[in-house]
C-alpha cells in the first residue's frame, strides 16, 4: 500500500510489475472409464502407474478392454490417469457381523471398501493382547490372493487397541472423545474395510482357540531333552483331523515361551496344509490363543486331550498328553471371520460371525451405466469426471467390444455413449479417442461403418483402424484382439513429452508398444481409401515396426474441408483455450480499462512468445506466428457497461507433412552459348 511520508528519510515501496505468468497446463491426462474388479464406483481415482492401478483397481480382468487399455497406456508413455469404474446389475459390498459372543448380540457390522467379489477375500481376527484386556481389543484385517498356487496374504492393516465407545470412560471428563474409536480409525485409516451403523455395546469375541485361565506343568515333568507333545484337532466344516504336535525337548516354564513353541510345532506337524501352516498362537490376557491361517476362516481348533494313536514314541518319560497345562476354554470360536461368508447356518455351533452376504461384481456396463447421470449426488458414469480438475484424453474401450466373448456389449447402445462422450469431451475441452468395433475387420466394413456412423463426427474426436493384437497374461500370453485407443492415448503423452502437443502422434516415431500384430494388415492403396475419411491407419512397416500412421480428427474428411482436420492442430487449441481460461481469471472483477488491457496483452503474449520460440507455430517472426489484441477495438464502451473485456488470441498452426511429393526431372546437357 502506499506510503505515507511521517519524517524526513527515505521511504521504500514496492509497485506491483504487473506481470502474471501464465503457465501451460498439462496436455496427455488420459482418463478411462470401463468396468473392474474393485474400486469405488462411480468415482474418478487418480493413478500414476500400472501398480497403482492394481493396487486400487485389481489390475486385468478378461471381462473388461479397460484394464487393458490402461495397461497400454502406461506402457506406451501415459504418466497420469484418471480411472471410473462404472458397473451394470447388482455390484454389492460383502459384509460380516460379529457378536460380542457366540450366538449373542451385535458388536461390529462391517463391509469391504468398494463394491465386488474381491472382499469374500478378507478375513478380520480380533485379539484381546491390548493395553486394557479387560474392554479394548485389536483387529487385524487381511487381504488372501494367490501366489505360484499357494494361498499367501496380499495386505494386512492392524488397528490397536480400539475401542466400542466414541468417549473416554471414568475418570476422565464427560463426553472426552476416545481417540481409538473403532468407527473413526477403521474407516479414516483402511483401504480394505469400513465400519458401519449400528454398532453395539460390547466388543466383538476375539477369533481363535483359547486355552483354560491356567497353565501348569504336569506333576512330574518330564526330564531335560524329553520331547512334549500336545494334539491339535482342526475341524473345518464336517472334517476333522487331529495331529501331534512336537514341542521340542526341555521344560515349559513360561507362557510366551509355550507360545512360541507350540507355534513352531503346529506349524511343522503339516506344512503343506495353509490351515496348519500359517496357525498363529499368540498370548492374550493371561491365556494361550490358537488362530488357524486365515485361509481357513472357519476352522476351529481344539488341543489337549487324548494321545495321538498310535504312540508317537515308546519311550515311557515321553508326555503326550498336556490335558492339565493346556486346556481348551469355553467358547471355542472360529479362526478368523470371513467377510462376505454365507455359510454360517448353526451360529453357535461355527462361531460369533453372524448372518452375512457375499460381494458382487455387478455386470459389465451398458449404456445407461456409462453414460450415467448429471444430476446424481455425486455424479455417476462420464459425469463422475465432474469432480476431476483436468483431463485431456477420454477412452471408453468398452464400447467397441461388440462382438466375442466375453461380455460383449450392445451394438445399439454404441452411439449414444459416443455422442453422450463427444459432448462431454466439449464441454471439458478434452480428446476422444475412438476404438474401430470388434466385428469391423477390413476396409470396406470399415468404410461402410463410417458412413453409417457420419453423425458421430466431430473436431474432438479421433478413430484408428484395425483393431491391435498383443498377448494376454489371463490367457497363457495368446493373442488377443483389442481397440487401440490406450495404445494411442499412451503415444499422445510420449509425443507431448518429447517434441510437443503440436506434434503429430504419428510416423516413423511413433512406435507402438507391446503391439505384437494388427486385426487386419492394409496396404498402401487400403491406406489411400480411408485417410481421406478421417479415419487413422496403424500399420506394420518393415524396420519400423508397428506405427501409427493417421493423425486426422473424425472432422477431418477432405470433403468437410474443416479448419480442424489435423489432430494436432485441435490438440494445440484446446491446450492454448484451457490454459488462457485458467490463466486469466485473475482479471474477473478488475477495472476494465486501458491499463487492464494492457497487462492482459503483456501475459498472454508472454505465454504465446514461449510457444513461438518452442516451434509451436509457423511463421519466423512473433508477427507472423500470432497475435493477441485486447483494446479500445476489441472492446467497446457498450462492453465496458455490459462489464464484459475481449480479448481475440491467434494463432498460425503447424500442420502435419501428410503427402510428401518429390518430383524428379532430367538435367538437359549444358549448351555452351
Amino acid at each position: 500500500m502506499p506510503v505515507t511520508p511521517t519524517y524526513p528519510g527515505v521511504y521504500i515501496e514496492e509497485i506491483p510489475s504487473g506481470v502474471r505468468t501464465i503457465t501451460g497446463v498439462a496436455t496427455s491426462i488420459a482418463a478411462f472409464i470401463d468396468f473392474f474388479k474393485r474400486g469405488p464406483m462411480n468415482k474418478a481415482v487418480q493413478i500414476l502407474s500400472m501398480a497403482d492401478f492394481e493396487r486400487e483397481f485389481g489390475g486385468v480382468d478378461a471381462r473388461s478392454e479397460g484394464g487393458y487399455a490402461i495397461q497400454q497406456f502406461f506402457l506406451n508413455g501415459g504418466t497420469e490417469a484418471y480411472v471410473v469404474r462404472v458397473a451394470s446389475g447388482t455390484p454389492r459390498k460383502a459384509v460380516a457381523v460379529l457378536q460380542d459372543a457366540v450366538g449373542g448380540a451385535l458388536a461390529l457390522n462391517l463391509s469391504a471398501a468398494n463394491e465386488g467379489v474381491w472382499g469374500n477375500n478378507l478375513r478380520i481376527g480380533v485379539d484381546y493382547s491390548t493395553s486394557d484386556p479387560t474392554t479394548r481389543f485389536n483387529l487385524t484385517v487381511s487381504e488372501l490372493g494367490t501366489s505360484n498356487g499357494r494361498i499367501v496374504i496380499l495386505r494386512q492393516e492392524t488397528f490397536r487397541n480400539l475401542s466400542m465407545s466414541s468417549t473416554l470412560p471414568a475418570p476422565a471428563p464427560p463426553n472426552t472423545p476416545d481417540p481409538n474409536y473403532v468407527k473413526t480409525v477403521v474407516n479414516s485409516g483402511s483401504t480394505l474395510i469400513a465400519v458401519d451403523d449400528p454398532l453395539g455395546v460390547g466388543r466383538p469375541l476375539n477369533s481363535g482357540t483359547v486355552s483354560g485361565t491356567t497353565f501348569t506343568l504336569p506333576a512330574t515333568p518330564p526330564g531335560v531333552g524329553q520331547p512334549l507333545r500336545v494334539n491339535v484337532t482342526v475341524t473345518i466344516g464336517a472334517a476333522s483331523e487331529t495331529r501331534a504336535a512336537n514341542l521340542g525337548p526341555g521344560d515349559i516354564v513360561m507362557l510366551d515361551e509355550a507360545a512360541a513353541r507350540l507355534e513352531a510345532a503346529i506349524r511343522g506337524a503339516k506344512p503343506d496344509d495353509a490351515a496348519w501352516a500359517q496357525t498363529t498362537v499368540r498370548v492374550a490376557a493371561g491365556v494361550l490363543q490358537i488362530v488357524a491361517g486365515p485361509a481357513a476362516p472357519h476352522a476351529i481348533i481344539t488341543f489337549g486331550g487324548a494321545p495321538a494313536a498310535p504312540p508317537l514314541a515308546a519311550d515311557p518319560n515321553t508326555v503326550t498328553n498336556l490335558d492339565l497345562p493346556i486346556v481348551a476354554g469355553p467358547g471355542t470360536n472360529i479362526a478368523y471371520y470371513q467377510v462376505g461368508y454365507t455359510g454360517i447356518a448353526a451360529v453357535g455351533a461355527q462361531g460369533a460371525g453372524g448372518a452375512t452376504s457375499a460381494g458382487d461384481d455387478g455386470t459389465p456396463p451398458d449404456a445407461t451405466a456409462l453414460i450415467g447421470n448429471p444430476a446424481a449426488d455425486p455424479p455417476t458414469g462420464i459425469h463422475s469426471l465432474e469432480k476431476v480438475d483436468l483431463f485431456n484424453i477420454l477412452c471408453i474401450p468398452r464400447i467397441a467390444r461388440v462382438s466375442g466373448a466375453p461380455e460383449a456389449f450392445n451394438s445399439a447402445q454404441h452411439d449414444p455413449v459416443v455422442s453422450a462422450a463427444t459432448a462431454y469431451c466439449e464441454k471439458r475441452r478434452a480428446f476422444l479417442i475412438l476404438d474401430t468395433p470388434s466385428d469391423v475387420t477390413n476396409i470396406s466394413q470399415v468404410k461402410n461403418w463410417m458412413t453409417q456412423k457420419a453423425t458421430l463426427r466431430h473436431k474432438n474426436v479421433a478413430l484408428y483402424f484395425p483393431r491391435v493384437r498383443y498377448a494376454d497374461p489371463l490367457d497363457g500370453f495368446r493373442m488377443r484382439s483389442f481397440g487401440a485407443s490406450g495404445t494411442m492415448a499412451g503415444l499422445y503423452a510420449r509425443t507431448d513429452v518429447q517434441r510437443g502437443v503440436w506434434k503429430a502422434p504419428a510416423g516413423t516415431e511413433a512406435v507402438l508398444r507391446n503391439v505384437q500384430q494388427f486385426d487386419y494388415k492394409m496396404t498402401d492403396a487400403e491406406n489411400g481409401a480411408i485417410n481421406p475419411l478421417g479415419i487413422n491407419a496403424v500399420r506394420f512397416f518393415d524396420i519400423y515396426g508397428n506405427v501409427c500412421w493417421g493423425a486426422r480428427t473424425l472432422d477431418g474428411s477432405d470433403q468437410q474441408a474443416s479448419e480442424w482436420k489435423y489432430i494436432p492442430v485441435r490438440r494445440l487449441a484446446l491446450f492454448i483455450e484451457e490454459t488462457l481460461y485458467r490463466g486469466t481469471k485473475w482479471v474477473v472483477f478488475e477495472p476494465n480499462d486501458e491499463p487492464l488491457w494492457a497487462q492482459i496483452r503483456l501475459n498472454i503474449g508472454a505465454f504465446m512468445h514461449t510457444l513461438f520460440r518452442q516451434g509451436a507455430f509457423q511463421g519466423q517472426t512473433p508477427r507472423e506466428a500470432y497475435f493477441v489484441k485486447c483494446d479500445k477495438e476489441t472492446t467497446t464502451q457498450t462492453d465496458i457497461n455490459l462489464g464484459i473485456v475481449n480479448i481475440v488470441v491467434g494463432f498460425a498452426p503447424l500442420k502435419p507433412a501428410e503427402f510428401v511429393i518429390i518430383k524428379i526431372q532430367q538435367m538437359a546437357g549444358q549448351i555452351q552459348t
